[in-house]
């Protein structure tokens, strides 16, 4: 069963953060858009890009990536890290406060990426066993030899490994109206770290977003 991880910010990404050899997978397991919204009614001009951690490492260094993808896309980014003070997550301000403060960036949308859940699976990787047969070694020919030179090293155990994967949910508002216009789940395993996952993240989103008709295909290179 999952861990309830609601309240919790990104920071546990960095607190629980496993190196492994395959590195960073992240993909979207599932997403939701409005309907009434398409990518040549619905694509935002400037969006406040806002990463719910009270971890400032994480925070900024998503908002940074977000940004800089959506830069890539002629959209303008506001980082809620350069308008929100990093106590702004102890204490919400009252609704009409916090939204006089977003209008005043001038943000026809708001991005928002938070952790939802966690899981921990532990799995076995199997070893190997050696095979070299008579008459190529001399110790195969008698049991004695066999099972001195065997004993130590016939078979590998293998070993136990824990995947941790965290569960990622995106949504993005209508900044005018408070509507939920695009909403997107994601999991990602084993992420090697902060800046691994703030490069892969943005890329992840941005094909899924073309996918679901809410930008337009980006040109090639070249074209």
């Amino acid at each position: 069963m999952k861990a309830q991880t609601s309240g919790r910010a990104l920071s546990v990404i960095v607190l629980c953060m496993l190196i492994v050899a395959c590195g960073t997978t992240t993909r979207i397991t599932g997403s939701w858009k409005d309907p009434a919204v398409d990518a040549s009614t619905g694509e935002s001009k400037r969006v406040l890009v806002t990463a719910l951690s009270r971890n400032i490492e994480v925070r900024t260094k998503l908002e940074d990536a977000l940004a800089a993808k959506a830069a890539e896309l002629g959209i303008s980014a506001v980082k809620s890290s350069d308008i929100f003070s990093p106590d702004f997550f102890h204490e919400i301000p009252p609704r009409d406060e916090l939204f006089d403060r977003i209008r005043q960036t001038g943000v026809d949308a708001i991005l928002t990426v938070s952790l939802i859940d966690t899981e921990s699976e532990t799995r076995h990787v199997r070893g190997t066993a050696r095979y070299a047969p008579f008459p190529m070694y001399n110790w195969y020919g008698g049991f004695y030899s066999y099972f001195n030179y065997w004993h130590p090293i016939m078979f590998d155990p293998g070993y136990y490994v824990t995947d941790k994967t965290y569960f990622l949910e995106t949504n993005l508002y209508d900044a005018d109206t408070d509507r939920l216009i695009w909403s997107a789940q994601s999991e990602t395993v084993n992420p090697a770290s902060i800046d691994a996952f703030a490069r892969e993240y943005p890329e992840v989103l941005l094909e899924r977003m073309v996918k679901d008709g809410l930008l337009l295909q980006q040109p090639t290179s070249g074209n």
